[in-house]
């Protein structure tokens, strides 16, 4: 009974210094595994493992290649170039309504309508003729275009009375060489002035005549108006050597009172 029981307790040793040495020996060539270098066999061994992570094999560079932008986009700023040059194609197409534009205001502008010309008017200028041994006056109508100016009509009226009548029929006692110094018409009436020719020469008759003639037609535009008569810019207040007594002012109706013709 005690030699089983050796026995077994020699068996239990023996089976615990075998597992003893073979831990023993198996942490050794773990640790001898773990720090002995790598060897040639080893490294091309595992390259194979490590190779697709590391660098692509030629079969897979095109899906490396595709991200990589081309050459063509360096281009890009030519493709564009159109675009920059757009508002150019389009800035004709904006100044056509602009130039159109006044033309169009114009046309829908009330239009100035064109003043009216001056009608041409008639004025009367005073002849003499000899009618049984007395003077008579005869009215002859002359044209004025400036017929919306009083001062401008009867000084158109008067160089026709200067420049003696046209009609053989009728006469001036005016002297040939009287001149127009000057006529205004104002509120108060005409004031017309004449030349010192207008003096010279004639009778009684003729004075009386050529006064007349001067008085009608300064007042041809208004019969009832004031004339103020001067000779070189001095009153005329009397006329001829018999001292032909002149008033001032002188009317129509005054001259027929003292000098009927």
């Amino acid at each position: 009974m005690k030699d089983g029981q050796e026995v077994r307790r020699v068996s239990t040793a023996v089976i615990a210094g075998v597992c003893g040495l073979a831990l023993v020996a198996g942490g050794g060539i773990a640790w001898w595994t773990a720090n002995r270098s790598p060897t040639p066999a080893d490294t091309h061994s595992s390259a194979p493992t490590t190779a697709p992570a590391l660098s692509p094999s030629p079969a897979e560079s095109p899906a490396v290649i595709i991200p990589v932008p081309p050459p063509n986009p360096v281009q890009a700023p030519t493709a564009q170039t159109p675009t920059a040059q757009t508002p150019t194609a389009q800035t004709p197409t904006a100044q056509t309504p602009n130039a159109q534009t006044p033309n169009a205001l114009v046309s829908k502008l009330p239009q100035p309508k064109p003043l009216p010309q001056p009608a041409a008017q008639t004025v009367q200028v005073y002849w003499v003729k000899d009618a049984s041994g007395k003077f008579e006056g005869v009215p002859t109508k002359v044209a004025v275009k400036q017929a919306d100016k009083p001062d401008a009509t009867l000084q158109a009226a008067f160089n026709s009375l200067l420049a003696g009548p046209k009609d053989a029929t009728v006469s001036s006692e005016i002297p040939n060489g009287t001149k127009l110094r000057g006529l205004s018409v104002k509120n108060d009436g005409v004031y017309v002035d004449l030349s010192a020719e207008f003096t010279s020469g004639g009778g009684s008759n003729s004075m009386t005549g050529r006064l007349g003639q001067v008085i009608y037609t300064a007042t041809s535009l208004q019969p009832n108006t004031k004339v103020w008569i001067s000779v070189e810019g001095k009153p005329l207040e009397l006329l001829g050597g018999e001292g032909l007594e002149v008033a001032q002012p002188s009317t129509r109706q005054s001259f027929d009172k003292n000098f009927p013709l």
